[in-house]
């Protein structure tokens, strides 16, 4: 008997040791993120930032691109031929012009007496006039000296480059506000289930009360069943709270491109200050001048601008000097004789007609830009519009949260009343799960306020162009 009491307590004491390993192991698998933290890894590992990065990259190369049209180019060209067979071209048959031209000296000079029939017909006879190996090698060293299309070309690869520079910053700004987003659902549906649990501890603890007073007779069966029917309705009230909090947390993770299999707990909770919102024109007028979105549009409409005069310049002409040096030989037995020559001048061209492309090029860019026009036009309203709406909503929202914290605690004290009337038999099961009820309301109203708040704060706040500079300085030495 001793022994086996031994065994038991031993097996009791190797599953609390393997309870606690458990238990440290899944504490070290779980980090702690701040809101900062979350933000951090966001702006690591998000996508859309990725992308808008690599085009700003883009965009700077293409600057550079761009000013290369306006330096000097130089090209080497080489090139060797061996004919098989020779091009045969017709000219007229040297050895006729020789003997014609020797019988006309001997003639004419009384050498000979003159014979007409001496002289032969001179004919096109088909010959060649290339050796059978040539070579050539080229320099060539050319200068713009005027290209509307290279200097207008300068100019709208740089707009478009601090185009590239504010999506990125849009990017980040909206990713930002994403993050201060989802990293606030997790905490709601923390407090959510919090609260819920809490309701759930009440009813378990009023049922074991009800069921000693059961069974001592002292309340009726009905307020039994009435006590175990609310447990079991807030039961899976309770799961569905746990599951949308899970949910949250691996929308937080993908978002911030966390390991998912990784626990994390949030490390945050609804404090907040107050916007100051008085002004309601001073800030519609900060959201039109610094908002991220009508950034971007202003100039994407520059861009458009500078690719309207792109298309014109190709009415314009192209001046260019150059320089070239070249060196080749010819021979029929590997024996080349060689040469060079130097050559410098000036080119001119300019384009007289090509089918009016140039000008419904043109009108398509110009097109481009009157559209581009009216999308900023339209995003200012919807800005406006935006600004106006979370201004209401904050107020609404200010007004609940000043008056939610006295409600949760009326409502926690006519709980605890209705806890007290029914030990006393003054009150009824209906009336503490009334008072239960309305406490987890006012609990659920109060951090719902508190979460509209925050969120409609954030969210003026994005609109406004205040998002924190300390997120844009990580990509700094691509937006300087």
């Amino acid at each position: 008997m001793i022994k086996q009491k031994r065994q038991i307590q031993f097996l009791l004491l190797l599953i609390l040791s393997f309870s606690l390993f458990l238990t440290d192991n899944i504490t070290a698998q779980t980090e702690v993120i701040s809101i900062e933290d979350a933000i951090n890894y966001a702006l690591k590992n998000n996508k859309d930032i990725s992308i808008a990065r690599l085009n700003v990259a883009k965009s700077e190369a293409a600057v550079d691109e761009a000013y290369g049209y306006a330096l000097p180019r130089l090209d080497l060209s080489a090139g060797f031929s061996h004919f098989i067979k020779k091009p045969l071209v017709p000219f007229p048959d040297f050895s006729a012009l020789l003997k014609n031209a020797t019988y006309g000296i001997l003639f004419d000079e009384n050498v000979l007496p003159r014979d007409e029939n001496k002289f032969v017909p001179v004919n096109s006879v088909l010959q060649s006039f290339s050796r059978s190996n040539n070579y050539q090698t080229e320099l060539t060293l050319t200068q713009t000296l005027f290209s509307s299309a290279v200097f207008k070309g300068i100019g709208a690869s740089g707009t478009y480059y601090n185009l590239a520079k504010a999506e990125l910053n849009n990017q980040v700004s909206k990713t930002v506000l994403s993050i201060q987003k989802s990293f606030y659902n997790v905490l709601i549906a923390t407090e959510v289930f919090n609260i819920t649990q809490s309701s759930f501890q009440n009813a378990q603890e009023n049922l074991a009360n009800v069921k000693a007073l059961f069974d001592e007779g002292m309340v009726s069966e009905f307020d039994f069943l009435q006590a175990e029917v609310r447990v079991e309705n807030i039961r899976p009230v309770l799961l569905q709270m746990e599951n949308m909090l899970k949910s949250s947390k691996d929308a937080l993770k993908i978002m911030i491109g966390f390991d998912r299999q990784k626990e994390i707990e949030l490390q945050g909770n609804f404090d907040y200050s107050p916007i100051n919102i008085d002004d309601e024109e001073a800030l519609i007028n900060e959201a039109l001048q610094s908002n991220f979105d009508l950034k971007s549009l202003d100039l994407k409409k520059q861009v458009d601008e500078a690719f309207i005069e792109l298309d014109v310049s190709e009415y314009w002409p192209t001046i260019a000097a150059f320089g070239n040096y070249s060196y080749s030989g010819s021979s029929e037995d590997w024996d080349f004789q060689n040469y060079n020559s130097i050559t410098v001048g000036v080119n001119f061209a300019i384009n007289l007609w090509q089918g009016n492309r140039t000008k419904n090029a043109v009108e398509q860019s110009t097109i481009t830009f009157r559209q581009t026009e009216e999308q900023l036009q339209q995003a200012k309203e919807y800005t406006i519009l935006n600004v106006n709406s979370k201004l209401l909503e904050l107020k609404r929202v200010w007004e609940l949260v000043t008056v939610q914290g006295k409600t949760v605690e009326v409502a926690e004290r006519a709980y605890n009343i209705a806890k007290v009337r029914y030990r006393e038999g003054a009150g009824s099961q209906l009336e503490l799960q009334n008072a239960d009820q309305e406490m987890k309301q006012a609990r659920l109203n109060q951090v719902q306020s508190k979460y509209s708040y925050l969120i409609t704060k954030f969210e003026l706040e994005q609109l406004l162009g205040r998002t924190d500079p300390v997120y844009f300085s990580y990509f700094s030495e691509l937006i300087d």
